[in-house]
């Protein structure tokens, strides 16, 4: 009879169980999501794993379903750290091991069920997973890797994963880590060594570099033996990126981006990624900044990357010794336009594409335009503006079949202040602080 009583009483026990474990699993959430917010590094882009057996998803094109914030930013939907207990104490970072935060850590199961059940709402399309190291690296990156694995083989999922990668992981994790997720980041955090000793003494600079190496050339590789054998897994299709803090060490725009070029050109970066230091400590190390790193500085930098990456530019042409700092007021490539007048005026008509790509208003779909159009005849500015040409910049800088060309005598300083002056309350913004991701 007793027996029967307690059977009748445990659908109820069962509900008040199911309520508990969600609430347990909804402040690991709240906690480990926003903690994962200061990893900008979260493009999805250049994977193209398909569905295979009728299993969850793809990634085939956008790969992650991104949100984008009012300052720029692009969030994934499921972007979370495993853990933030941290065995290390960095002064820049919010999971320092000195820090007094509410901790949580999610178990490897919770993690696959998360991202299988906010799949199947279509709320995601992939997963962002990162981590604060406990216990040790290899310890971190095998349970990163086991998420991963679980959602591959026991869910058939197909979707996008990116895994951050622990610096001093072992190569032969690192070989496992890229047959599972899509790409692959280690954070160099700091730009410079002597900012990572000042700042992380815990760590050295060869943990990160090690498994940006095995990465390079498990991905060199797999095109290799891509090319004799077709079954050949694919590693980390989308390859791999990194993310720098900006304005924790004091270090030079110049300095950002000569570590920038070292590692596109070294490491084969997909991308590179800036985030603006945020204030979380009082640590005499830091900077003792009234506000955050201004988000403007962070544009200029991302614009000076992609001048770099497809525009043709070497560091020392838009940063030097004697211009250290990009100009806030005004994009890289209008700055270096007015410190190299005599390149200009350019003749629309006659020039080669890579002074084209060097005229401030003109973008790379601009130039491939130009180029075509000009086949059949000379172009004007009537022309120009409906490529998409941005007149207000470019006309200071060009000529073409239009008599209306600018021919004042104008100085640098001029020229930037009219610019300025037509652009004010259309283009420019106050990027004055950083705004919240979330």
């Amino acid at each position: 009879m007793y027996f029967i009583q307690l059977m009748g009483f445990f659908p109820i026990f069962e509900e008040t169980f199911k309520v508990m474990m969600f609430d347990r699993i909804k402040e690991k959430l709240n906690i480990l999501a926003d903690a994962a917010k200061y990893d900008v590094s979260c493009s999805s882009s250049g994977s193209n794993r398909k569905n295979t057996k009728n299993g969850l998803g793809n990634s085939d094109g956008m790969g992650i379903c991104h949100s984008y914030t009012e300052d720029g930013r692009c969030v994934s939907l499921l972007k979370i750290l495993l853990t933030n207990h941290c065995i290390f104490d960095c002064a820049y970072c919010v999971t320092r091991r000195s820090n007094d935060i509410k901790r949580a850590a999610f178990k490897v199961q919770e993690v696959v069920d998360l991202t299988i059940n906010f799949y199947r709402r279509n709320y995601i399309e992939g997963l962002f997973l990162s981590s604060g190291i406990f216990k040790s690296p290899d310890f971190t990156m095998e349970r990163l890797i086991r998420v991963a694995k679980k959602l591959r083989l026991e869910e058939n999922f197909n979707g996008y994963i990116h895994l951050k990668s622990i610096p001093g992981a072992s190569d032969e994790l690192m070989r496992e880590a890229g047959l599972y997720a899509d790409r692959l980041s280690v954070n160099i955090e700091i730009p410079t060594i002597s900012g990572l000793k000042k700042l992380a003494p815990e760590k050295e600079h060869s943990d990160f570099t090690k498994p940006m190496t095995k990465v390079k050339n498990e991905i060199i590789l797999y095109k290799s033996e891509k090319k004799l054998i077709k079954s050949t897994p694919k590693y980390a299709p989308a390859g791999q990126s990194t993310q720098m803090i900006v304005g924790a060490s004091g270090e030079s725009d110049r300095e950002i981006m000569l570590s920038a070029n070292h590692y596109y050109k070294n490491y084969n970066m997909k991308r590179v990624y800036y985030s603006g230091y945020v204030p979380i400590s009082m640590d005499p190390r830091l900077p003792s900044l009234g506000a955050q790193v201004p988000m403007l500085r962070e544009n200029r930098l991302y614009q000076t990357d992609w001048l770099m990456r497809f525009y043709g530019f070497n560091v020392n042409e838009l940063l030097n010794t004697q211009f250290p700092n990009l100009d806030v007021e005004v994009d890289p490539k209008l700055s270096w336009a007015l410190r190299n007048m005599d390149q200009f005026p350019l003749d629309i008509n006659r020039a080669g594409k890579e002074m084209l790509l060097r005229v401030p208003g003109i973008g790379l779909k601009s130039v491939s335009k130009i180029i075509k159009a000009r086949r059949f005849r000379k172009l004007n500015f009537q022309h120009l503006k409906s490529i998409g040409v941005a007149l207000n910049r470019a006309r200071y800088f060009i000529i073409c079949d239009s008599r209306g060309w600018e021919t004042r005598d104008l100085t640098s300083a001029k020229i930037k202040s009219l610019i300025l002056r037509n652009s004010e309350g259309k283009f420019r913004k106050d990027y004055s602080s950083q705004l919240s991701l979330f």
